[in-house]
């Protein structure tokens, strides 16, 4: 197993160097970069000197020594495998280079906005694998009662409604209308005011619409797949055997079936790590958090390309290493997977 483990983390670094060459190309080669939007800004402002150098063409608002000055600035003077490996070596040592838009180290940037992420990504979390197995486990003992029917309902409803909507009508209604939550943002504004006690009391207040909205997906699809996967246990032979040889059906449930019920969510446990933590812009921009999602959403829409990027690191390296802790997972919930070994046993 450890020289499994071993070959997959050895390639991630192939995976992350082909990734992040087709973005980095691709921000090289689209339209209305850094350079093109300071144009832009300074025909908006009214910049006489420099708009008089205007060309129809680039759309240029600034004199050949200026374009080329600010090309050596961002980058841009060199080709792009030489700007790419440039770049590639200061990951290396953390440098992911400053943001055109703030003006700021990238990584500072980005860890500023980390923390809120990290926050209802692990939220998120807890509570999609806290409630759906146990949900799902219930659901599948009672198919088909009222219970079921009923719980059935509202979960596809949720599943079918985008989580974006769900954040619009959960703004709406509790928000905007009864006021029992606060319309946005992670904490008040008097936040550093507070005790200890009312800063916890501030965070939840805030978090509990954004969360409802975080875990509405995720949360329908994980419960249908628990069900699904524990009625299919519970209709195999080897279930069915042991409650026949007079096994109690509750311990040949959390004995035999639960364990092999929870290899598909396993398998799924390590990507969604990676997507919840980079956040979803759309949640974050209704509820004005500043999250990782509305950051990198924020950086395309500015062609902040050094976020862009630095996102792109962290979001990759997330998704890789997810991918090793799904297998991680798998093995430990499927005894029949040995890694290493070139089969998988019976």
């Amino acid at each position: 197993m450890t020289s499994y483990f071993i070959r997959r983390f050895l390639l991630i670094i192939p995976t992350f160097i082909g990734v992040t060459i087709l973005v980095f190309v691709l921000t090289r080669l689209v339209p209305g970069g850094p350079i093109e939007r300071m144009m832009s800004e300074a025909r908006l402002a009214g910049d006489e000197t420099a708009a008089s150098s205007y060309d129809s063409q680039g759309g240029s608002t600034l004199s050949d020594a200026q374009l080329e000055d600010l090309k050596a600035y961002y980058g841009f003077d060199k080709p792009v495998v030489v700007s790419y490996f440039d770049w590639l070596g200061k990951v290396l040592v953390l440098d992911l280079g400053r943001s055109t838009r703030y003006s700021d180290p990238v990584w500072d940037t980005i860890t500023d906005r980390l923390p809120v992420s990290v926050f209802y990504g692990i939220w998120t979390l807890i509570l999609t694998y806290g409630v759906c197995i146990p949900l799902g486990m219930y659901k599948a003992i009672r198919h088909k009662t009222v219970f079921d029917n009923v719980t059935s309902a509202v979960i596809f409803a949720g599943y079918a409604i985008p989580s974006y909507v769900v954040a619009l009508l959960l703004l709406t209604i509790f928000a905007a209308n009864l006021e029992w939550f606060p319309l946005g943002g992670f904490v008040s504004g008097d936040f550093d005011e507070l005790s200890t006690m009312d800063k916890v009391g501030d965070v939840f207040i805030h978090a509990v619409l954004p969360l409802i909205a975080y875990t509405a997906g995720s949360f329908a699809f994980s419960t249908i797949l628990m069900k699904n996967s524990l009625m299919d246990n519970l209709a195999a032979d080897y279930v069915r055997t042991a409650v026949a040889k007079g096994m109690d059906f509750k311990r040949a449930i959390f004995g035999h079936a639960f364990r092999n019920s929870l290899i598909p969510l396993a398998t799924g446990f390590g990507n969604n790590i990676s997507l919840i933590l980079t956040g979803s812009f759309l949640i974050e921009k209704i509820f004005n958090i500043d999250g990782i999602g509305l950051l990198g959403f924020e950086s395309l829409v500015e062609r902040d390309y050094p976020v862009v990027m630095g996102i792109l690191v962290l979001s990759s390296l997330l998704f890789l290493i997810g991918n090793i802790l799904s297998d991680i997972c798998v093995a430990l919930v499927d005894p029949r997977v040995k890694f290493g070994s070139g089969e998988t046993s019976q």
